[in-house]
């Protein structure tokens, strides 16, 4: 009785999971299918999944309905940006935080940590008022230049992964007459490639589906990114939902072969930095 039981219960979580994953994905099959249609079956009672005829010319006429390309380059420029910036200026702070000893090292740990509490919504106002003073609004400065100063959850991330690799590695090359920075540079950074595209990834979705930052300090059409266009094409169009779902399928589609491409790094990179604490 025990044994068939056992047997069963893998099935049963395969089952729900693949419901739970299910019902996640009815919005964005909805989405696709919806941008096949046409204008007239949009609100079709019953609705239909499989759309009757196909129109693949939805996605050609809702692209050149605005400058897509050019609202693709701004994206694809500050995720660039974003994504090496955070890279950089997180795995240094990171290699001290956890690799250099240092008098008031976890004091300073622990004040990082507590910027996490702080609401973006509590800082929205005076980090405008400070690039407005340094006369930044308007441009692309306000969107990537602090990717370089840090992110304090990437910063805790990657510092629970360098803690995971032993410390003999380092004994050896400072032997071999590494410096620090060669440490880091030729045997921490190689060994943290996992954490290292977690990161990258979570600051390309971040930057890709950011509208608050580009809405506050971008008034010239020609830099919005693409997350900002979809919100001007929904206020021109917003009536011709096939053609608007079919461009909300084309900026949603890079993200969803992104995570397909990455899925196995970012799991593994995931799982590992929480191995020690």
């Amino acid at each position: 009785m025990n044994s068939s039981r056992s047997s069963w219960q893998p099935i049963a979580s395969w089952l729900a999971l693949a419901a739970l994953a299910a019902l996640f994905a009815l919005p964005f099959l909805w989405m696709i299918s919806t941008s096949l249609k046409g204008e007239q079956h949009v609100f079709d009672l019953p609705p239909r999944w499989i759309p009757r005829p196909i129109r693949w010319s939805n996605y050609p006429e809702a692209l050149s309905a605005f400058p897509f390309w050019l609202y693709l380059g701004n994206s694809l420029l500050l995720c660039f940006l974003n994504v090496a910036g955070t890279l950089i200026s997180c795995a240094l702070a990171a290699y001290a935080f956890a690799r250099i000893p240092f008098r008031g090292r976890e004091v300073l740990f622990g004040i990082m940590l507590a910027t996490i509490m702080l609401p973006a919504q509590a800082t929205m106002l005076p980090v405008f008022l400070l690039f407005r003073w340094l006369g930044w609004i308007g441009s692309f400065r306000p969107l990537w230049v602090p990717a370089f100063f840090g992110n304090a959850f990437f910063i805790f991330l990657l510092r629970q992964f360098f803690r995971t690799i032993p410390g003999e590695l380092s004994d050896a090359a400072v032997i071999d007459g590494a410096s620090e920075w060669g440490i880091f540079h030729r045997v921490i950074l190689p060994l943290a490639r996992p954490a290292l595209a977690t990161v990258a990834l979570f600051t390309f979705i971040g930057t890709w589906t950011d509208f608050i930052g580009p809405l506050i300090y971008l008034h010239d059409e020609r830099q919005f990114t693409l997350a900002l266009g979809l919100n001007a094409f929904l206020g021109r169009h917003g009536a011709e939902w096939h053609l608007l779902m079919a461009a909300a399928t084309v900026v949603t589609a890079p993200l969803i072969i992104l995570f397909l491409l990455t899925q196995q790094t970012f799991v593994k990179g995931v799982a590992l930095t929480g191995l020690k604490g």
